[in-house]
């Protein structure tokens, strides 16, 4: 009986992550290797991260080989999401779920496209969850980032990240959902990548810097590393964007940032801005 169990459970198991490979795809944007993303929508619109999805155009590789060159249609790097558009239907989309509904201890699984291979597979458990991410104990790499972190019913509850303090970090499906629908935020004008400066300290480095943002504005550096707000220092990619949605438009902040091993804090004028970028 108890090896008809076990069987019955590495089939089903094998059966999702078939299921999550086929909604799972490979994107390259140019000089920073091969990321992951999600069929969010059979029509075309998928879901990756902002430092995987870092110029206006990618390429987009499905699970059955078919290249598509893509748009970025939305994008906040705030919270590292991005939303690219390929010219095709009728794709197999990915079942999404409420990230809200996760409890700690359940079984999630990562798929994504590590050192450009494809459609590898990783599980864990929620270690925990909260409205500006989802932890899971298990393996990502290099790769890993955009690709997604499912239940144990093959749905939807997050995008992979990073890891962080040994724990993948996911942004929670509830936040893509509302990261689409358009919602007004403070705005840096910066395109973010999550770096571990050490077991405790999460730093955000800067890539990119929108011409005539508030970040440049400022003096802000392409290779800065944004580590704190307000002497509140990150502990999650999603704390920026939290800090910032607390701040009232137009209010001036004190950024913490590391440059060339020296820590110093500028104060960045917020704009009100749109997280959607129509291109």
């Amino acid at each position: 009986m108890a090896n008809t169990t076990f069987t019955n459970i590495a089939a089903e198991l094998t059966a999702l992550a078939t299921k999550l490979r086929h909604s799972t795809v490979k994107i390259n944007s140019g000089s920073l290797g091969i990321g992951s993303g999600v069929i969010w929508q059979p029509n075309g619109l998928i879901i990756t991260n902002a430092h995987v999805a870092t110029s206006n155009n990618a390429t987009v590789e499905l699970s059955d080989g078919r290249k598509f060159d893509a748009v970025r249609t939305h994008f906040d790097p705030q919270q590292d999401l991005a939303a690219l558009r390929i010219a095709t239907t009728n794709l197999t989309a990915a079942t999404i779920s409420n990230s809200e509904a996760l409890r700690v201890g359940e079984l999630v699984l990562a798929v994504g496209n590590p050192f450009a291979d494809s459609g590898a597979v990783t599980t864990g458990i929620i270690s925990a969850n909260n409205s500006r991410a989802v932890m899971a104990d298990l393996r990502l790499y290099p790769g890993n980032s955009g690709g997604p972190l499912a239940d144990c019913l093959g749905r939807v509850v997050g995008i992979n990240t990073m890891i962080a303090n040994g724990l993948a970090i996911a942004v929670p499906s509830n936040t893509v959902d509302r990261f689409l629908s358009g919602d007004n935020r403070p705005q840096l004008g910066v395109t973010l990548q999550p770096v571990l400066l050490d077991r405790r300290t999460l730093g955000l480095l800067v890539l990119s810097i929108l011409p005539d943002g508030a970040a440049e504005t400022a003096g802000v550096q392409i290779g800065d590393v944004l580590i704190g707000v307000a002497g509140r220092l990150f502990t999650n990619p999603n704390d920026l964007a939290k800090y910032l949605h607390q701040s009232n438009n137009n209010q001036s902040i004190p950024l913490q940032i590391l440059r060339g091993g020296q820590q110093f804090v500028v104060y960045i004028a917020m704009q009100s801005g749109n997280a959607v970028e129509a291109t």
